[in-house]
């Protein structure tokens, strides 16, 4: 048998971090030995245990050790971390480690170094002159690069769930039901998007056409007028029928106030498009005087960035948006390291990209009246995020209400 000790610290009893490092041993074909177990009295204080795991094969033994330090076991035998250079551009070495968006150090010339700016499902690239661990997507991979090979000297801090209240977020993993209270959730989560603004935090908005389909428009521009909005991460979709709606009343074709069919309307989308390019850009038609309200026209004013990710389905798209997918993905990235806070609303994908390089202290809430979206969101690792399966016509009106109570 090859065996190997690990020791998980915490509350890992209160977030179910001791089964599931039990269970994960088990299902994977190995077996353990608890050495050691103290449990913490107190609220504030912390449990540990020390397991010895073991498996009939290193191969497995090191499958097992993977597993178990995505949710923070970290092996007790310390040892420097396993460095080896990439062949060719958006290669990998063999056995290459590939990271969670959990806090995480690897050990390198007798100290424990940060892996700056972590994200989920990349690389861990280490620079020997300047001791520094950083993220690389593989396609950022360049030849000769020092990637983190293998499981040693790899410590990983996963999130645990602390004792006692945690507001909005005590919700947090639990199933997508469109059964939560809705109303006390709205109103945790004014409170918590309010402490975040107070103490100088920013705020993050996902969202997707949805917004400007219900009529929401209107409420997320006062947010954005209002400073409680910081960045605006969306598609070609919700910035043309915001734009559509600014010049023509329209979203899709359809009256934003009445919800009727407006006729030849269908083409109000393209008439929009063709104007923002006819201004040069988006902020070129607000400062034109052509485009005077609108979320994106809030945007321009309050000096409010913008990230618009391009897909295959996008009419035009606006000259605004990025069709490089992986230049998109570079653009979120200098914002989302800086944020402490993320709403996404009414977007599968752009939710679940955003979710992809969110690190796990980002404190994220997803609203759908999709529950595979949050669903989804969940099962490819943003653990961190809250899920709300309801319709965001109500959603949005009723945080802004909150909000504005909060400030009597």
């Amino acid at each position: 048998m090859y065996t190997r000790e690990v020791k998980l610290t915490g509350h890992i009893i209160d977030s179910l971090t001791l089964p599931k490092a039990l269970d994960l041993i088990m299902d994977m074909g190995g077996d353990f030995q608890i050495l050691e177990f103290e449990v913490g009295k107190r609220k504030k204080d912390t449990s540990l245990a020390r397991i010895q795991v073991q498996a009939e094969s290193e191969t497995v033994l090191g499958e097992i050790l993977d597993e178990l330090a995505e949710i923070g076991a970290m092996v007790v035998e310390i040892r420097e971390v396993h460095l080896e250079a990439a062949s060719k551009d958006k290669t990998l070495p063999a056995d290459f480690y590939s990271t969670t968006n959990h806090p995480t150090f690897i050990r390198y010339r007798d100290e424990w170094i940060p892996v700056e700016d972590i994200e989920m499902d990349c690389m861990v690239v280490v620079d020997p002159e300047t001791r520094k661990a950083i993220i690389k997507p593989i396609g950022r991979i360049e030849k000769g690069d020092l990637v983190v090979v293998g499981r040693e000297g790899i410590k990983v801090m996963a999130p645990q769930r602390p004792r006692g209240k945690k507001g909005v977020f005590e919700f947090m993993g639990s199933d997508a039901s469109s059964e939560k209270p809705l109303r006390s959730l709205i109103k945790s989560i004014a409170q918590e998007l309010k402490e975040v603004k107070e103490r100088g935090g920013k705020i993050a908005l996902v969202g997707g056409p949805a917004i400007i389909h219900t009529g929401s428009g209107p409420v997320l521009a006062k947010m954005i007028r209002e400073g409680l909005v910081d960045v605006i991460f969306a598609g070609n979709a919700l910035a043309t029928h915001d734009i559509e709606s600014a010049l023509y009343g329209t979203s899709l074709g359809m009256s934003v106030k009445t919800g009727e069919a407006v006729a030849r309307g269908h083409r109000h989308h393209i008439y929009a498009i063709n104007q923002i390019y006819q201004a040069g850009s988006i902020k070129d038609a607000v400062e034109q005087g052509m485009l005077k309200e609108g979320v994106m026209y809030e945007c321009v004013k309050k000096d409010v960035p913008f990230v618009l990710a391009g897909s295959i389905r996008d009419d035009g798209p606006l000259p605004d948006v990025i069709t490089d997918i992986i230049e998109a993905q570079d653009e979120m990235r200098k914002y989302v390291q800086d944020v402490d806070m993320v709403i996404m609303i009414a977007t599968m994908l752009h939710s679940i990209a955003v979710g992809n390089i969110l690190p796990s202290k980002v404190k994220s809430i997803c609203v759908d009246i999709n529950p595979a979206t949050v669903t989804k969101l969940g099962d490819r690792g943003s653990a961190q995020v809250l899920g709300i399966v309801t319709d965001v016509g109500a959603f949005l009106p009723m945080l802004y209400h909150e909000l504005k109570d909060n400030e009597k």
